[in-house]
C-alpha cells in the first residue's frame, strides 16, 4: 500500500515525539500535523514531580525536543487546540473552535489524566491539586514553602514522588493511602517497607487503612481533610495522586473498540485501518491477557512501532516492560510486571539502603524492583529480554553472583 500523504497526530506527549522521530528515521516524507491542548511542545514528564518543582527549572530545560526541530521534521505544530471529534466517514478531526481538518492516517496519542477526588468530597476546591503536565506543576510549585503543610492522597509512586520533593523542601507533610499498605497495588511488601521507612525517615506521616470522608473549606479554599473516623488533617495543600485514567473518550465517541484503552495490535493498529494508537491511552495483549503500561518506555517504543506501521516497514510491539521512580537519595528501577506473582525473594545489595525484590509466578522469574542497586536490575532486565529464568534459591543465597547468571 502506498503511505498515507498526510498523518495527523491528536496528543502532545512523549508517544508524539517519539513518533516524529521514528517516522522520519524510516524514511516516510508525507505531511505530519501534531495537534496538542498544551501550549508547549512535547517535553519530560517524569522531571515535573521531581527536578521541575524542586529546582524551578526553565521549561526549555525538559523539552524532549527543541521547538525548532518540529519544524526541521517538516511537522505542523498545532499548540494550544483541541480535538472535540473525529469523523471517520469524513477522514477528518473536529477541532473545539470547529475547524475541520483531514488525515489519511490518524495517530491517537492522547495519553492518560489524573483520577479526582468527587465534587462531594470537596475534590473540586480551590487548592486541591493533582500532578500530571505541566500547569499542574505549575499550579504545585508555588506551595512548596518550608513550613506550609501539605497533604498527600494516594501512596502510589506520583504521591510519594511529591511527598519527597515537598518533605526535601522541609514542609509538614502528611500522606494517607486508603489500601492496608503504600504501593499494594504494583509492588510486594518488601518494596512497601522499603519505602515506608524511607519517607519517615524525612519526617513524612504515613497513615495507612485510612480513607477521606471529605475535604474541609475555610474562606473559599481547602484546609485540611476529616478522615473516616473523625480525625481532621489540617493542610494549606492538597494533593491528590490516586492514579491515571486513560483518554478514550474520542475513540469511544467514534465507534472505536475499548477495554481499558484504546485497543490495538502489535502494529498499533485499531479496529479502523485509518486509525492507530499508542501510549497510555491504549491496551494490548501481554502474555495472554490485556494490559495498558503508564511508563515512557512504553509511549516512547510502542510510538515507534506506529510510526514503523505508518512509514510501511511493520515492527511489531514487543513490550518488555521497565519503569523507574527518584525519590531522596533513592532511585528505583523495575524490569519486568509482577502482575500474577506469587512468591517475592528479598535480596540485599552492596550496601546498606542497597536490596533487590525478585517476583515470581511458581518458578518463572516475572519482574524485579531494584532500589539502589543497578546491578540488580541490569542483570533481571537483560534476563527478561532473553526469556531466561534464575531459580530462587540462587537469588536468596548472598554469594551468588549476579555475573553468573547470564551464561
Amino acid at each position: 500500500m502506498d503511505a498515507p500523504a498526510h498523518v495527523v497526530l491528536v496528543g502532545g506527549g512523549h508517544a508524539a515525539a517519539a513518533f516524529v522521530n521514528s517516522v522520519r528515521r524510516a524514511g516516510y516524507q508525507g505531511r505530519v500535523t501534531l495537534i496538542s491542548d498544551e501550549p508547549v511542545p512535547p517535553y519530560h514528564r517524569p522531571p515535573l514531580s521531581k527536578k521541575y518543582i524542586a529546582n524551578a527549572l526553565p521549561v526549555a530545560q525538559i523539552l524532549i525536543r527543541a521547538a525548532g526541530w518540529y519544524a526541521e521534521q517538516q511537522v505542523t505544530l498545532r499548540l494550544g487546540e483541541r480535538v472535540v471529534q473525529i469523523d471517520r466517514k469524513a477522514g477528518c478531526v473536529v477541532l473545539d473552535g470547529g475547524e475541520r481538518i483531514g488525515y489519511d492516517q490518524l495517530v491517537l496519542l492522547t495519553g492518560a489524566r489524573p483520577r479526582r477526588l468527587p465534587s462531594e468530597l470537596g475534590g473540586d476546591l480551590p487548592g486541591v491539586l493533582v500532578m500530571r503536565s505541566l500547569a499542574d506543576a505549575d499550579a504545585l510549585a508555588p506551595h512548596l514553602v518550608a513550613g506550609k503543610r501539605v497533604l498527600v492522597i494516594g501512596g502510589g509512586y506520583i504521591g510519594l514522588e511529591a511527598a519527597a520533593v515537598a518533605a526535601t523542601k522541609e514542609l509538614q507533610v502528611t500522606l494517607l493511602e486508603a489500601a492496608p499498605r503504600i504501593l499494594q497495588r504494583v509492588a510486594a511488601q518488601a518494596t512497601s517497607d522499603y519505602f515506608r521507612a524511607l519517607h519517615r525517615a524525612h519526617g513524612v506521616d504515613i497513615r495507612e487503612g485510612v480513607s477521606v470522608r471529605r475535604l474541609i473549606e475555610r474562606d473559599g479554599r481547602v484546609c485540611g481533610a476529616e478522615l473516616e473516623g473523625g480525625a481532621v488533617i489540617e493542610a494549606d495543600v492538597v494533593l491528590v495522586g490516586i492514579g491515571v485514567q486513560p483518554n478514550v473518550e474520542l475513540a469511544q465517541q467514534a465507534g472505536l473498540a475499548v477495554d481499558n484503552g484504546i485497543c490495538v495490535d502489535a502494529l498499533c493498529r485499531t479496529d479502523d485501518p485509518a486509525v492507530l494508537a499508542a501510549g497510555d491511552c491504549c491496551s494490548f495483549e501481554y502474555r495472554g491477557r490485556r494490559i495498558r503500561l503508564e511508563s515512557v518506555q512504553n509511549a516512547n517504543d510502542q510510538a515507534a512501532a506506529a510510526a514503523h506501521t505508518v512509514a510501511g516497514q511493520d515492527k511489531p510491539y514487543a513490550a518488555m516492560p521497565w519503569f523507574w521512580s527518584d525519590q531522596y537519595d533513592t532511585k528505583l528501577q523495575i524490569a519486568g510486571l509482577n502482575q500474577g506473582y506469587d512468591d517475592a525473594i528479598v535480596r540485599a545489595g552492596a550496601s546498606e539502603r542497597s536490596q533487590s525484590v525478585w517476583y515470581y509466578q511458581g518458578e518463572q522469574l516475572l519482574a524485579v524492583d531494584a532500589m539502589n542497586d543497578a546491578a540488580a536490575y541490569v542483570t533481571a532486565k537483560k534476563l527478561l529480554e532473553r526469556g531466561g529464568n534464575v531459580p530462587k534459591a540462587t537469588v536468596a543465597d548472598p554469594a551468588a553472583q549476579f555475573k553468573d547468571w547470564l551464561g
